[in-house]
This record gives structure tokens, sequence and C-alpha cells, in this order.
């Protein structure tokens, strides 16, 4: 197995299809996965958008706390896309469904803390 799929292994299903993999940082205290999301406009389009040429696209940093690894903390920092429609007012944008509700976790390490009562 090549490094770049244990990376995914790791990662939350699902993420592969939308995202590309490109960092991995280590500091003292965390291991930082990066992943860039790839330029394809979410379908099917909501009806405001169809038939609009895309203008510009932003990417917005967001941290997801995983896992930890060996002692460090597990982080999954998703540049996130928003796409800007000509005559549309607001950017849209894909929500990859990564986190648990109300939370900066991955759903399967919200899980893990519920199980172990500490959220």
């Amino acid at each position: 197995m090549k490094e770049h799929d244990l990376l995914w292994a790791m990662l939350p299903e699902g993420l592969e299809a939308f995202f590309d993999l490109t960092g991995f940082e280590k500091s003292d205290n965390a291991l930082r996965i990066v992943l860039t999301e790839k330029n394809i406009v979410p379908s099917p389009l909501p009806p405001e958008y169809r038939n609009k040429p895309v203008t510009n696209t932003v990417l917005n940093d967001f941290l997801v706390d995983d896992f930890p690894v060996r002692g460090l903390r597990g982080e999954v920092l998703l540049k996130r896309r928003s796409w800007k429609f000509e005559g549309v007012g607001k950017l849209l944008t894909r929500d990859p469904g990564v986190c648990a509700e109300g939370t900066k976790l991955s759903k399967d390490f919200a899980d893990f803390l519920k199980g172990m009562d500490r959220i």
C-alpha cells in the first residue's frame, strides 16, 4: 500500500471523491492532513444557479478535529471551495458531511467520544 492510500484510509469516508490530498504537516503537538476541494461544481444545481456561468471560486480553510495519532492531535484541514455565479448574490458550497452536527469533530471521532462520555 502506498503512503497516499494509507492517508486516505485514515480519513473520513467519501472525501476522496471531492478533495485532493495536498499536504501533510507534523508539529510538536499535531498531525495535520491538508485536503483541497476539487473544482467540480456541485450537482444537481439549485434552480437559482442553473444556466449561469461561474465567475469566481474561493477557498476557505475549515479545520476538523479527528482521532489522535501517536499522541498527537489529529487534524484534517479542509480547503473548501465556494463558487460565485453571475447574477446570484450568494456563494454555492458543498457540504462534505464530515463533522458531527454542531461540532468541528469528525463524525467517527464524535461518536467515539460520546461512547466514552466525553462530549
